[in-house]
């Protein structure tokens, strides 16, 4: 099987381009197209499913992942279908037990609660965050860190001695993929993408 993933930010493939063969059916390949931003990737994307409606082969299958941002994630969800139902492609949402090509995934509110749901994985990646940090009332629920994702997981890695000039975004994504474990984490959204990722084989389409 082959997996084409459309991206809006480099770390969310040095993330996946590591992370991904955990997961994957074995001998998985994957290519990885970045956009220039999220916004690029929404305006570009049915014309982008689009090319390859008329050539994909049997076993490949197209991911889509992208940040929420603190938008409406039933809507966005659901433009997504949309630039997939325009491609003339089926997603899993709009297929149901039935065959489709595309999965729509989307990381709430980004990339770096999908971190904060796998606390011993940060402390294993980065010594000195608290063993304790996943039962604090602010961190409980990983995809609803109130004030900013990314801010949360900065204070707390600087607070243990690491980023001391702000966290480099890449080297975070491609240390964590090495590991976080997926039966482990507390992220809904994550959790979401891992039974996708699954579901994806020659059977599913």
């Amino acid at each position: 099987m082959h997996i084409e993933f459309l991206l809006e930010e480099p770390s969310a493939e040095a993330f996946l381009s590591d992370f991904v063969p955990k997961i994957a059916p074995a001998g998985t390949t994957c290519n990885f197209i970045r956009f220039q931003g999220k916004s690029d990737l929404l305006a570009n994307l049915t014309n982008r499913l689009k090319g390859y409606r008329d050539w994909l082969p049997e076993d490949w299958r197209i991911v889509v992942l992208i940040d929420e941002d603190r938008q409406d994630c039933v809507k966005l969800k659901e433009a997504l279908d949309s630039a997939a139902g325009a491609a003339g492609l089926k997603t899993k949402s709009k297929a149901g037990t039935g065959a489709f090509v595309v999965l729509n995934r989307i990381a709430v509110e980004e990339l770096e609660a999908w971190f904060l749901g796998d606390v011993e994985a940060l402390r294993e990646a980065y010594p000195g965050v608290p063993a304790g940090l996943g039962s604090r009332a602010n961190f409980r629920d990983p995809d609803a860190v109130a004030g900013g994702t990314w801010e949360a997981l900065e204070r707390v890695l600087q607070r243990a001695g690491h980023f001391p000039g702000g966290i480099g975004k890449i080297e975070l994504a491609r240390t964590m993929a090495q590991h976080l474990e997926p039966g482990r984490n507390r992220s809904r959204s994550f959790r979401c993408f891992v039974d996708g990722i699954a579901a994806l084989s020659p059977a599913s389409r």
